[in-house]
Protein backbone atom coordinates (compact mmCIF):
# COMPACT_ATOMS: atom_id res chain seq x y z
CA UNK A 1 0.00 0.00 0.00
CA UNK A 2 1.22 3.51 -0.57
CA UNK A 3 0.26 6.71 1.61
CA UNK A 4 -0.09 9.30 -0.91
CA UNK A 5 1.28 12.32 2.19
CA UNK A 6 1.33 14.85 -0.51
CA UNK A 7 -2.37 15.38 -0.36
CA UNK A 8 -2.26 14.99 3.20
CA UNK A 9 0.33 17.96 4.02
CA UNK A 10 1.64 19.99 1.36
CA UNK A 11 4.41 21.48 3.77
CA UNK A 12 6.10 17.95 4.66
CA UNK A 13 9.60 18.03 3.29
CA UNK A 14 11.14 14.88 4.53
CA UNK A 15 10.14 11.14 6.28
CA UNK A 16 11.48 7.76 7.37
CA UNK A 17 9.51 5.52 5.40
CA UNK A 18 9.91 2.05 3.88
CA UNK A 19 9.87 0.63 0.27
CA UNK A 20 6.70 -0.46 -0.85
CA UNK A 21 7.38 -1.84 -4.37
CA UNK A 22 10.27 -1.82 -6.94
CA UNK A 23 10.25 -2.69 -10.85
CA UNK A 24 11.33 -1.34 -13.97
CA UNK A 25 10.26 1.47 -16.12
CA UNK A 26 11.58 1.83 -19.64
CA UNK A 27 14.29 -1.15 -19.00
CA UNK A 28 15.42 1.48 -15.53
CA UNK A 29 14.33 1.02 -12.47
CA UNK A 30 12.23 2.45 -10.07
CA UNK A 31 11.09 2.43 -6.64
CA UNK A 32 8.05 3.32 -4.53
CA UNK A 33 7.62 4.42 -1.17
CA UNK A 34 4.98 3.69 1.55
CA UNK A 35 4.56 7.39 2.77
CA UNK A 36 5.30 9.15 -0.45
CA UNK A 37 5.84 12.90 -0.18
CA UNK A 38 6.49 12.91 -4.00
CA UNK A 39 4.11 14.65 -6.18
CA UNK A 40 3.72 13.79 -10.14
CA UNK A 41 3.25 15.55 -13.17
CA UNK A 42 -0.43 15.73 -13.59
CA UNK A 43 -3.57 18.23 -13.33
CA UNK A 44 -1.53 21.05 -14.72
CA UNK A 45 1.05 20.80 -12.37
CA UNK A 46 4.76 19.99 -12.76
CA UNK A 47 6.52 17.40 -10.86
CA UNK A 48 8.38 17.14 -7.44
CA UNK A 49 12.21 17.00 -7.09
CA UNK A 50 12.75 14.82 -4.61
CA UNK A 51 15.49 12.04 -3.16
CA UNK A 52 15.44 8.92 -1.74
CA UNK A 53 18.35 7.81 0.16
CA UNK A 54 20.10 11.09 -1.03
CA UNK A 55 19.40 9.34 -5.10
CA UNK A 56 17.44 12.49 -6.74
CA UNK A 57 14.53 11.47 -8.31
CA UNK A 58 11.64 12.26 -10.51
CA UNK A 59 8.19 10.75 -9.44
CA UNK A 60 6.00 9.50 -12.41
CA UNK A 61 2.58 7.93 -12.22
CA UNK A 62 3.08 3.98 -13.38
CA UNK A 63 -0.20 2.82 -14.66
CA UNK A 64 0.12 -0.94 -14.62
CA UNK A 65 0.84 -0.62 -10.71
CA UNK A 66 -1.11 2.64 -10.17
CA UNK A 67 1.52 3.95 -7.66
CA UNK A 68 3.97 6.83 -7.96
CA UNK A 69 7.14 5.39 -8.83
CA UNK A 70 10.24 7.00 -8.27
CA UNK A 71 12.84 6.91 -11.25
CA UNK A 72 16.48 8.63 -11.25
CA UNK A 73 17.67 11.66 -13.23
CA UNK A 74 19.32 11.82 -16.31
CA UNK A 75 21.77 8.79 -16.62
CA UNK A 76 22.35 8.05 -13.00
CA UNK A 77 20.66 4.91 -11.84
CA UNK A 78 19.13 3.61 -8.71
CA UNK A 79 20.83 1.44 -6.56
CA UNK A 80 19.06 -1.74 -5.64
CA UNK A 81 16.56 -1.27 -3.10
CA UNK A 82 14.57 -4.38 -1.51
CA UNK A 83 10.79 -4.34 -0.80
CA UNK A 84 10.19 -3.34 3.39
CA UNK A 85 13.75 -1.87 3.33
CA UNK A 86 13.53 1.53 5.31
CA UNK A 87 14.69 4.87 3.72
CA UNK A 88 14.79 8.51 3.83
CA UNK A 89 12.13 10.19 1.50
CA UNK A 90 13.04 14.24 0.58
CA UNK A 91 11.86 16.85 -1.56
CA UNK A 92 12.94 20.31 -2.76
CA UNK A 93 10.40 22.40 -0.49
CA UNK A 94 10.77 25.54 -2.48
CA UNK A 95 9.90 23.68 -5.51
CA UNK A 96 7.16 22.50 -3.73
CA UNK A 97 5.39 25.38 -2.72
CA UNK A 98 6.03 27.36 -5.74
CA UNK A 99 4.25 24.93 -7.61
CA UNK A 100 1.39 25.36 -4.91
CA UNK A 101 1.27 28.47 -5.00
CA UNK A 102 0.81 28.95 -8.75
CA UNK A 103 -2.12 25.96 -8.63
CA UNK A 104 -4.08 27.33 -5.91
CA UNK A 105 -3.89 30.88 -7.65
CA UNK A 106 -5.15 29.42 -10.99
CA UNK A 107 -7.74 27.69 -8.44
CA UNK A 108 -8.50 31.65 -7.23
CA UNK A 109 -8.51 33.00 -10.97
CA UNK A 110 -11.11 30.20 -11.84
CA UNK A 111 -13.00 31.86 -8.86
CA UNK A 112 -13.16 35.39 -9.80
CA UNK A 113 -13.65 34.50 -13.56
CA UNK A 114 -16.61 32.43 -12.78
CA UNK A 115 -17.95 35.35 -10.72
CA UNK A 116 -17.52 37.26 -14.04
CA UNK A 117 -20.59 34.58 -15.87
CA UNK A 118 -17.41 33.02 -17.71
CA UNK A 119 -16.66 29.30 -18.13
CA UNK A 120 -13.60 27.38 -17.29
CA UNK A 121 -12.09 25.55 -20.74
CA UNK A 122 -8.81 25.01 -19.69
CA UNK A 123 -5.87 25.78 -17.44
CA UNK A 124 -2.13 25.26 -16.26
CA UNK A 125 0.16 25.77 -13.45
CA UNK A 126 3.25 25.67 -14.98
CA UNK A 127 5.83 28.22 -13.94
CA UNK A 128 6.20 30.41 -16.97
CA UNK A 129 3.29 29.11 -18.31
CA UNK A 130 0.87 29.53 -15.87
CA UNK A 131 -2.85 30.89 -17.50
CA UNK A 132 -6.38 30.07 -16.88
CA UNK A 133 -8.98 29.94 -19.86
CA UNK A 134 -12.65 30.52 -20.04
CA UNK A 135 -15.29 30.86 -22.70
CA UNK A 136 -18.24 33.35 -22.62
CA UNK A 137 -21.99 32.09 -22.47
CA UNK A 138 -23.23 35.39 -23.03
CA UNK A 139 -21.91 38.12 -25.07
CA UNK A 140 -19.58 40.19 -22.68
CA UNK A 141 -18.83 43.93 -24.62
CA UNK A 142 -15.77 44.41 -22.19
CA UNK A 143 -14.08 42.32 -24.14
CA UNK A 144 -14.48 43.77 -27.59
CA UNK A 145 -12.04 46.63 -26.77
CA UNK A 146 -8.17 47.22 -24.67
CA UNK A 147 -10.07 48.91 -22.59
CA UNK A 148 -12.61 46.85 -21.95
CA UNK A 149 -10.40 44.47 -21.82
CA UNK A 150 -8.46 46.08 -18.87
CA UNK A 151 -11.59 46.59 -16.63
CA UNK A 152 -12.55 42.42 -17.08
CA UNK A 153 -8.65 42.17 -15.87
CA UNK A 154 -9.01 44.89 -13.12
CA UNK A 155 -12.59 42.80 -11.94
CA UNK A 156 -10.44 39.89 -11.68
CA UNK A 157 -7.37 41.67 -10.14
CA UNK A 158 -9.67 43.10 -7.08
CA UNK A 159 -11.39 40.03 -6.50
CA UNK A 160 -8.04 37.98 -6.40
CA UNK A 161 -6.47 40.53 -3.84
CA UNK A 162 -9.64 40.64 -1.43
CA UNK A 163 -9.78 37.02 -1.10
CA UNK A 164 -5.87 36.74 -0.36
CA UNK A 165 -6.84 40.01 1.98
CA UNK A 166 -9.11 37.98 3.79
CA UNK A 167 -7.08 34.98 4.13
CA UNK A 168 -9.42 32.24 3.11
CA UNK A 169 -8.42 28.77 4.29
CA UNK A 170 -7.37 26.02 1.65
CA UNK A 171 -9.27 22.44 2.85
CA UNK A 172 -10.18 19.15 0.96
CA UNK A 173 -12.21 16.52 1.29
CA UNK A 174 -13.67 13.06 -0.64
CA UNK A 175 -16.49 13.74 -2.21
CA UNK A 176 -19.44 10.97 -2.49
CA UNK A 177 -17.68 9.07 -5.64
CA UNK A 178 -13.96 9.58 -3.84
CA UNK A 179 -12.80 12.55 -5.74
CA UNK A 180 -10.61 14.90 -3.56
CA UNK A 181 -12.67 18.06 -3.98
CA UNK A 182 -10.37 21.19 -2.77
CA UNK A 183 -12.21 24.22 -1.12
CA UNK A 184 -11.17 27.94 -0.95
CA UNK A 185 -13.63 28.56 1.63
CA UNK A 186 -17.02 28.80 0.47
CA UNK A 187 -15.76 30.73 -2.57
CA UNK A 188 -14.89 28.03 -4.76
CA UNK A 189 -14.61 24.51 -5.05
CA UNK A 190 -13.37 21.66 -7.45
CA UNK A 191 -12.07 18.46 -8.48
CA UNK A 192 -8.18 18.44 -7.89
CA UNK A 193 -5.39 16.07 -7.84
CA UNK A 194 -2.82 18.86 -7.43
CA UNK A 195 -0.79 20.53 -4.32
CA UNK A 196 -2.03 23.76 -2.65
CA UNK A 197 -1.35 26.58 0.06
CA UNK A 198 -3.02 26.09 3.25
CA UNK A 199 -4.30 29.20 2.94
CA UNK A 200 -4.54 32.50 0.70
CA UNK A 201 -2.80 34.82 2.80
CA UNK A 202 0.11 32.54 1.90
CA UNK A 203 0.13 33.29 -2.07
CA UNK A 204 2.41 36.66 -2.87
CA UNK A 205 3.11 38.29 -5.94
CA UNK A 206 -0.53 37.69 -7.75
CA UNK A 207 0.22 39.04 -11.10
CA UNK A 208 -2.43 38.99 -13.75
CA UNK A 209 -1.50 41.35 -17.06
CA UNK A 210 -4.45 42.30 -19.25
CA UNK A 211 -6.49 39.12 -20.46
CA UNK A 212 -6.24 38.85 -24.38
CA UNK A 213 -9.06 37.15 -25.92
CA UNK A 214 -8.38 34.09 -28.70
CA UNK A 215 -9.77 31.95 -30.81
CA UNK A 216 -13.36 32.85 -28.43
CA UNK A 217 -11.35 32.13 -25.63
CA UNK A 218 -10.66 33.96 -22.59
CA UNK A 219 -7.07 33.74 -21.98
CA UNK A 220 -5.57 35.09 -18.44
CA UNK A 221 -2.26 34.75 -17.42
CA UNK A 222 -0.81 35.12 -13.99
CA UNK A 223 2.60 34.25 -11.90
CA UNK A 224 2.42 33.86 -7.89
CA UNK A 225 4.86 33.19 -5.40
CA UNK A 226 4.29 31.93 -2.29
CA UNK A 227 4.94 34.36 0.76
CA UNK A 228 7.37 33.54 3.37
CA UNK A 229 6.06 33.87 7.04
CA UNK A 230 8.11 34.00 10.21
Amino acid sequence: MQDPAYYADTYEEQAHTEVAAIGERDGAPWVAVEHCLFHPQGGGQPADRGWVDGHEITPVRDHDSGLVVAVAVGEAALPVFSVGQQVEARIDLPLRTAHAALHTAGHLIEAAGRAQGWVLAANNHFPGQARIEFTAQTNDARLDTPEGREEATEALRAAVAKAIAEDLPVTWDNDIEGRRIVRLSDLHSAPCGGTHVRSLGDLADVVLPTLKVKRGRIRVSYSAAHRERS
